[in-house]
């Protein structure tokens, strides 16, 4: 049995023509960190809101440890929730902010001191213990916030993007942390984000929300590697989109030019006259205009720009074939390098190839 359970949960807004949550199975398992990534409005901070207790469900039902708990009030659940905002309290220290759900739960002084001193060394804070939350930088804070919900051991600790509002380097210094305290202490994190590079960071699975609904849940890896349809694909990583004719071959589509290109066939692709052909840039050979890749499925394409990123070099192309939507030519990326060739530049014109097993038709 899973310790949380969704089992057709809906949530309904007054006056809103459409479900923040719609029809909503999702299980979660002991000691597993499961984040919730999606868009903004998809749904997965309702979905949190509905777990933590501050929302009621509008039909359905939510279980822990086989338990229904949409009655129970946010206190009697045993979560902790870390917010966005951080919510401590400023006239109090930050040993008393940490000690603020002990005194709700009127655990006893010696007992909360030593639970209040073994949370700030979770989160290598002990020194700052009689500092005021204006006093922290605000990765500090955000610490803070995680030793007030850890300090009462709950079962489970969710977090509501709460790492969205620290600079780049900040935030990934304290991915690394809570990744280091959820295998330390095996507690249940639910995490909601709209950053996929953090979801695929801390994750053992992610489920990706859209218009209320989970388009796909599994592993960052098999999220990645095999996206469920064209949404996950694009959510998750780069990727590049070509529209054609369905071929009777499902792992083949037709480009308006007539080219057939071979890919993978997603399970579950719906059918009909149209397909969609998805790859990742890293997945394209690039060569300039001459005999072509040496691979099945080839492209041509004329140079737009060449950005250079570090370790890599993200190539802009206009394709020569096919559609991205409303009549235009597709706009594909590459990922070379670290070297660009010599003399690669605007309007040059490319050639471009990738293995079928490197991409996917919908």
């Amino acid at each position: 049995m899973a310790l949380i359970e969704f089992d057709g949960v809906c949530k309904r807004y007054p006056g809103s023509a459409s479900a923040a949550v719609e029809d909503l199975d999702l299980q979660v398992e002991a000691g597993e960190f499961l984040t919730l990534l999606g868009p903004s409005g998809s749904g997965k901070t309702t979905t949190l809101m509905l777990l933590a207790g501050f929302e009621a469900p509008s039909a359905g039902t939510i279980r822990l440890d086989g338990r229904p708990i949409e009655s129970l009030p946010p206190h009697r659940r045993n979560m902790g929730v870390v917010f966005q905002s951080y919510s401590l309290f400023p006239h109090m220290t930050v040993e008393q902010n940490v000690a603020f759900p002990l005194t709700v739960r009127k655990t006893g002084a010696a007992i909360a001191r030593d639970k209040v001193a073994a949370a700030l060394d979770k989160v290598r804070l002990r020194d700052f213990a009689q500092r005021r939350p204006q006093q922290l930088s605000g990765g500090q804070q955000q610490r803070v916030a995680l030793a007030r919900a850890l300090v009462f051991e709950p079962r489970v600790v969710l977090m509501d993007e709460p790492l969205s509002a620290l600079d780049k380097k900040l935030r990934e210094e304290l991915q690394l942390e809570i990744r280091r305290l959820h295998r330390e202490l095996g507690v249940t994190m639910v995490f909601v984000t709209h950053d996929q590079a953090e979801a695929r960071t801390l994750s053992d699975r992610v489920a990706l929300f859209n218009q209320g609904r989970i388009e796909q849940i599994a592993s960052p890896k098999a999220l990645y590697d095999t996206p469920a349809n064209p949404f996950v694909a694009g959510f998750l990583g780069d990727n590049n989109m070509l529209r054609g004719a369905r071929d009777a071959d499902p792992c083949c589509v037709c480009t308006p030019r007539g080219a057939r290109l071979r890919a993978r066939a997603a399970a579950g692709a719906p059918h009909g006259e149209q397909a969609i052909l998805c790859v990742r840039p890293e997945a394209l050979q690039v060569v300039v205009d001459g005999a072509g890749p040496p691979t099945e499925n080839r492209l041509d394409a004329t140079l737009v720009d060449a950005i250079h990123q570090g370790d890599h070099w993200r190539l802009v192309m206009q394709l020569h074939d096919g559609e991205a939507g409303g009549g235009r030519a597709p706009e594909w990326f590459a990922k070379i390098g670290p070297a660009l060739p010599a003399g690669l530049g605007p309007g040059q014109r490319l050639s471009l190839g990738f293995r079928p097993d490197d991409a996917w038709v919908y």
